[in-house]
């Protein structure tokens, strides 16, 4: 599969560049600061420690913070105990690994917390740091588990999906312009883009024709100056940016920082050797897609050349 993406081997070089193995969260919560501190300084080294004194307050940090691999809970506190805070954060964050830490014996609300999947494992007080620790590892390795699971769950899912929205578009549209905003569409919500492009190419120069997606706010279309779309062309070959910012050929372009792009994948969409469209797919983020992602994206632009196609032909 690697040799029908030539350019997949300066995609990993630039991802492996963008990779620094980053700590885990963590999100310790416990309305005595000095346990609070105590957690802090036993796992900082491993993890990116996230500390709150009370469940609302933990709340308020998971909404700015998002998932995190691991919380370890206080089970007696104010305002909320710690099963009645892990439990409302299931919903949302279902994979991560909860641990609840009690000085009392309140079977009745860990037990229900355990067997509803709240809590992982629970630690009395006063704990044993080397036991905690290896209660964390374990809960860190379950959680990497979980995450891998969902992952390809979700690909297999984003994979049928995007195929099945491409056949969709060529069999119910009338003209090529009608296939372009469907598949945008399409591309941009199924690799949680922040906009993304399919515009016309025509004697290897863009034309006006195009779709246009945006998560956000509306997006405006410069690829008409970009290097990395204008060199897709040029070459026929899939081009990308994992981090903009660190980019010094485009960097100091004027439309990235203007548009807060920080990660850029442009695909030709070609049928024998004729560019028929670009495919732009923009994040205000670093690059996260993940290499059998690059192949789906690879393959689906095979696809969409044949939508394409087929309704220039009707």
């Amino acid at each position: 599969m690697d040799n029908v993406i030539p350019e997949l081997e300066s995609i990993r070089r630039q991802l492996m560049s963008l990779e620094r193995r980053k700590k885990p969260k963590m999100l310790v919560v416990d309305d005595e600061p000095d346990n609070l501190d105590l957690l802090f300084r036993t796992f900082r080294r491993d993890f990116n420690v996230l500390k709150a004194e009370s469940g609302v307050h933990a709340l308020e940090v998971l909404a700015v913070e998002g998932e995190v691999a691991v919380i370890i809970s206080d089970q007696r506190m104010p305002e909320m105990k710690g099963t009645e805070f892990l439990s409302k954060t299931v919903p949302q964050f279902p994979d991560t690994v909860r641990i609840i830490l009690t000085g009392f014996t309140d079977i009745e609300d860990l037990v229900d917390a355990i067997n509803s999947g709240q809590v992982y494992k629970y630690i009395t007080k006063p704990w044993d740091p080397n036991e905690l620790k290896a209660v964390v590892q374990r809960a860190t390795e379950t959680y990497e588990v979980l995450k891998q699971r969902t992952e390809e769950l979700r690909r297999a899912q984003a994979q049928t999906a995007l195929l099945l929205a491409v056949v969709q578009v060529a069999q119910v549209a009338y003209t090529v312009e009608d296939c372009l905003e469907p598949i945008a569409n399409a591309f941009g919500e199924n690799f949680q883009a922040d906009g993304c492009i399919l515009q016309l190419v025509q004697n290897n120069s863009l034309n006006s024709p195009q779709g246009i997606y945006s998560a956000d706010t509306p997006m405006s279309n410069w690829l008409a100056q970009d290097p990395l779309a204008l060199d897709a062309i040029a070459t026929k070959e899939m081009r990308v940016s994992v981090n903009v910012p660190a980019d010094t050929n485009l960097s100091a372009l004027e439309h990235y920082p203007a548009s807060g792009v920080q990660a850029h994948l442009i695909i030709p969409i070609t049928h024998r050797s004729e560019v028929l469209a670009v495919l732009s797919l923009q994040w205000k983020r670093p690059f996260q897609l993940r290499e059998d992602e690059i192949k789906l994206i690879h393959l689906s632009a095979q696809q969409i050349a044949l939508a394409l196609l087929s309704t220039r032909a009707a």
